[in-house]
């Protein structure tokens, strides 16, 4: 319809020419190019250097630091772009703003970065600033604190952590890596680090089944939800007894949809038999060798359903479809089985999938976009294998900083 009554407004007015459109197109290409001749003009190895520290601090660099960087960036000059990046680092919103907000949104079941500072997010931004080895989020005996004229930590409030923020003390330079059992109290073998911070465990600890936490994992840093790894083909011996397996009086749904996720899940699951979040204190409780009662929630739900005795685990997802997913075969979780959720940690975060999920945030938080084409996917690939070689997150960040600093 537009093309046809653009045709009949040509034939109504003899001025429309073909050589008058010609002309028009000319001259509109023309001032196009003059327009847009200065623009590229303009892009250098200093646009680059602020782009870098655009993305990585969110604010502009000083002239001295840019004066720096554009040397970095420029490859005829001593330094690399890397190490321009490494420089944008350096600035305090790198910690305060950036870091903050990457964080965030995994310390609540909303997924939201509206919230307060909070151990969780304190010790990732700590890990990443000290090179702490990244895989080592779920298992570490670690927790990152502010300095000693904040309220002290406490186990029943996040007064401490609110206060840092209140009071606008640089995390680049005011946390302070304590060990988690000697902060928090909890014995050694509970730690397991940031599931184990007061946040995690209020958002995934509190009430339910414990399996909030593992879903959330999941989610958060394996970069899967549940329906993304279910496999109804898994073994369904340690599904526990607050499952239906006829939901509805239907037992198609269990075997077709339920089973798929809880075969896999309860098993790794049981890592977390021992802890709950009290919602009177507001703190973690760790009850050793003693099962949660929300273990045995709606256990007659099937009576003959797996009864949880102990924190042991299984991968049963080694098996299967799920093998997708990378497990290691070698060093720090490979296991496949073991006790408590500091292992089990281990299991997920030596993962191929967990390695892949750290470098697509990274890249998402730096780039402003996901991953599109066969360049971005060939450059996540090599950030990957990278990551992997020592865990360490800041590189990461520098890393796609560099890529993205001419998009």
């Amino acid at each position: 319809m537009k093309n046809r009554m653009w045709k009949r407004g040509m034939h109504a007015d003899s001025r429309w020419t073909i050589g008058r459109l010609i002309q028009m197109a000319t001259v509109g290409l023309f001032c196009l190019g003059l327009m847009s001749a200065p623009a590229v003009a303009q892009e250098g190895p200093r646009e680059y250097a602020k782009r870098i520290h655009d993305r990585l601090a969110g604010v502009p660099p000083s002239d001295t630091v840019l004066n720096l960087m554009e040397a970095e960036v420029d490859l005829g000059q001593p330094g690399t772009p890397l190490d321009a990046a490494y420089r944008a680092m350096d600035n305090p919103n790198f910690y305060n703003v950036t870091l903050k907000n990457f964080a965030a949104p995994w310390t609540n079941r909303e997924r939201s970065v509206f919230v307060p500072l909070n151990d969780y997010i304190a010790t990732v931004i700590g890990m990443i600033r000290d090179d702490k080895p990244f895989n080592t989020l779920f298992s570490a005996n670690i927790i990152y604190v502010g300095p000693g004229s904040l309220p002290p930590y406490s186990n029943n409030n996040n007064n401490h952590y609110e206060a840092m923020e209140n009071q606008s003390i640089d995390m680049m330079t005011g946390l302070q890596e304590m060990a988690q059992s000697n902060v928090t109290g909890l014995p050694l073998e509970a730690v397991a680090g940031v599931w184990t911070t007061r946040a995690a465990a209020e958002a995934f600890f509190v009430a339910g089944t414990n399996r909030a936490q593992f879903r959330f994992t999941m989610l958060n840093h394996l970069c899967n939800d549940m329906e993304q790894v279910l496999d109804v083909k898994r073994v369904p011996d340690r599904i526990r007894q607050d499952v239906s397996r006829s939901p509805g009086g239907d037992s198609r749904l269990y075997l077709n949809n339920c089973i798929g996720c809880h075969s896999g899940m309860d098993p790794l699951a049981g890592a977390f038999a021992y802890y709950n979040f009290n919602e009177t204190t507001g703190s973690i409780e760790y009850t050793p060798n003693t099962v949660q009662p929300k273990y045995f929630n709606n256990d007659a739900n099937f009576e003959t359903g797996y009864v949880t005795t102990d924190d042991s685990w299984m991968n049963y997802w080694r098996g299967g479809q799920d093998q997708f997913l990378g497990w290691a075969e070698s060093g720090p979780g490979s296991t496949g089985s073991g006790t408590g959720a500091a292992s089990m940690g281990d299991e997920l975060a030596n993962s191929d999938a967990f390695a892949s999920c750290q470098v697509k945030k990274v890249f998402r938080a730096v780039c402003l976009r996901e991953p599109e084409d066969a360049d971005d996917r060939f450059q996540v690939s090599q950030m990957v294998s990278s990551f992997k070689a020592g865990y360490r997150m800041k590189q990461t960040f520098a890393e796609a900083a560099v890529y993205c600093m001419d998009q």
